[in-house]
């Protein structure tokens, strides 16, 4: 068995600090609706089960060991995030604004985790640290359900918070200001894991 807790409170502090998927997130459940809030979470972590399962079958050992690969899912990532910046810095919104429906933020959540080879990496050498040497697969497998529980009760909490500010958050000149601050962190995210080598 791994060592939970020890993985539990680390995996809990990881959640925590922000990121792209944070930005994501808290942009999702401005808009109002816990719906979306939560299809956002559910992308978010689908990204992480495939960052978790791509390290106990060893994929991403793959992104630790070929630049190559590391760098087509890097630039991919990043044009992803800069896209999505770009599109929230030109965000016209309106009073009448149509209701955003839950797959799009499902997959802005879910696209988000997985063109961050970050995430791959952070797989590969976090997980392992609390596994025994002997162990196998299944003791990995623990480890990545511990550590997608630990993200959906930061998330979750977080979006439970953005969404009951939400009347706030959606008058239009909060809106803009979110739309544009999550545009530009967006982007600086992007650029950032564009000139990471």
């Amino acid at each position: 068995m791994p060592n939970l807790l020890a993985f539990l409170p680390a995996a809990f502090l990881i959640a925590m600090v922000p990121g792209p998927a944070t930005v994501m997130l808290i942009k999702q459940a401005a808009r109002g609706s816990k719906r979306n809030a939560f299809a956002t979470i559910a992308g978010i972590e689908f990204g992480v089960a495939f960052w978790g399962l791509a390290a106990v079958f060893g994929l991403t050992a793959l992104l630790a060991a070929s630049q190559t690969a590391y760098d087509i899912l890097r630039f991919a990532g990043a044009i992803f995030l800069v896209y999505l910046g770009i599109k929230a810095l030109f965000f016209r919104g309106s009073g009448a604004e149509k209701e955003i429906r839950p797959g799009a933020g499902f997959r802005s959540g879910l696209l988000t985790n997985i063109g961050n080879p970050k995430a791959g990496v952070f797989a590969l050498s976090f997980l392992p640290q609390f596994v025994p040497a002997h162990a196998g697969a299944g003791a990995l497998l623990v480890c990545v359900a511990a550590w997608i529980v630990a993200d959906l009760v930061w998330y979750s909490t977080l979006a439970l918070l953005v969404t009951r500010l939400g009347q706030w958050l959606r008058r239009e000149n909060v809106k803009r200001w979110l739309e544009r601050t999550s545009g530009g962190l967006l982007i600086g995210f992007g650029v950032t894991v564009a000139l990471e080598g």
